[in-house]
């Protein structure tokens, strides 16, 4: 799989501010606020779910 410059930094976002990553990528919503709560739960889940998204 080819990999932008763009897609590279919101990976490296991913583990900085994965909400941010997630909205940079899909917008506001569901899948936004569904990392946000995983993200306030506890930063691990917010990351992988963040790559996750990111990565598909």
């Amino acid at each position: 799989m080819n990999y932008s410059v763009v897609d590279i930094l919101k990976i490296i976002l991913c583990f900085i501010l994965p909400p941010l990553a997630v909205f940079l990528d899909r917008g506001c919503d569901c899948t936004f606020f569904l990392n946000v709560i995983l993200t306030i739960l506890c930063i691990i889940p917010g990351v992988i779910h963040a790559l996750i998204v990111i990565c598909s």
